[in-house]
C-alpha cells in the first residue's frame, strides 16, 4: 500500500516550498488534499512527481510548484467566491475549497464533471460544485467571482470570462507566449484587467482561449 501521506509531505518540502510559496492555507490545504485520487487510476504513482499529470484529451493536472505559486498570487481568502475554470478531476477545486467560502469549477467534458465531484463528495469536500460546459464561458449563474484561476494555457481570456470577475478581484492563468508561456496574475479595476508577470511555466492550451484569427480579402 502506497504512503501517500508521505509523498504529499514530500511534494510540500521539495516543490512547494522551495519555491517561495510558504502561506500557511496553501500549505495545509496542499498537505490535506489526496492528490492521488484526483487523477486517473492509471497515473496515481505519479501524481506526486514534480510534472503535470495528462488526464486525456490534451489536458493536464498542473504540477505542484505551478498550481502552489498561482495560489500564491492570487492570496485566496475564507471569504472568496473562487471560479476555477479547466478543473480537470478536481484536484483544484478540493484545494482552493480548503481555502475560500465556495468554488465553483467548469469542466467540459460530463464524465470527467461526474468523476470529479464523486471524488470530491468522497473526501468531505461540501463547500464545492463542478458545472459542466464551455470552459470559455465560465459559471456566469455562481458569480461574479472574487477570484478566477484557468488551469491550462491560454493565448487570451475571453470577456465572458472577465465579466464575470468582480471589480477589484484577481484572476490568474497561464498564457501562451514563447518556449515556455508565462504565468500572470491581474486585478480588475473599473471593468479592466491589469497583468503582472509572475514566472515561466506553460500548459496545453485549452478549447476557446485561442486568440481570435483575423481573417483578410
Amino acid at each position: 500500500m502506497a504512503d501517500y501521506a508521505s509523498r504529499r509531505r514530500v511534494m510540500v518540502d521539495t516543490q512547494v516550498r522551495p519555491s517561495d510559496v510558504t502561506k500557511f492555507p496553501i500549505i495545509q490545504a496542499m498537505l490535506n488534499v489526496p492528490r492521488e485520487r484526483y487523477v486517473p487510476d492509471a497515473a496515481r504513482e505519479a501524481a506526486y512527481v514534480g510534472d503535470g499529470v495528462r488526464l486525456g484529451d490534451g489536458r493536464v493536472l498542473l504540477e505542484p510548484r505551478t498550481f502552489a505559486k498561482l495560489l500564491d498570487a492570487l492570496d485566496v481568502g475564507p471569504g472568496d467566491v473562487v471560479l476555477d475554470i479547466g478543473c480537470g478531476l478536481g484536484y483544484s477545486v478540493a484545494v482552493l475549497a480548503w481555502m475560500a467560502e465556495f468554488v465553483v469549477g467548469v469542466e467540459d467534458d460530463e464524465t470527467r464533471v461526474d468523476e470529479a465531484q464523486a471524488t470530491l463528495s468522497d473526501t468531505g469536500i461540501d463547500n464545492a460544485a463542478i458545472v459542466v460546459g464551455p470552459l470559455a464561458e465560465g459559471a456566469p449563474k455562481s458569480g461574479p467571482y472574487d477570484v478566477i484561476l484557468i488551469e491550462g494555457g491560454v493565448e487570451q481570456v475571453p470577456q465572458a470570462v472577465i465579466d464575470q470577475l468582480k471589480d477589484g478581484g484577481r484572476i490568474a492563468c497561464l498564457f501562451a507566449e514563447g518556449r515556455l508561456g508565462v504565468a500572470r496574475a491581474g486585478i480588475k479595476t473599473d471593468g479592466r484587467v491589469s497583468w503582472r508577470y509572475l514566472f515561466n511555466a506553460g500548459a496545453p492550451l485549452l478549447p476557446g482561449f485561442e486568440k481570435d484569427v483575423a481573417f483578410t480579402f
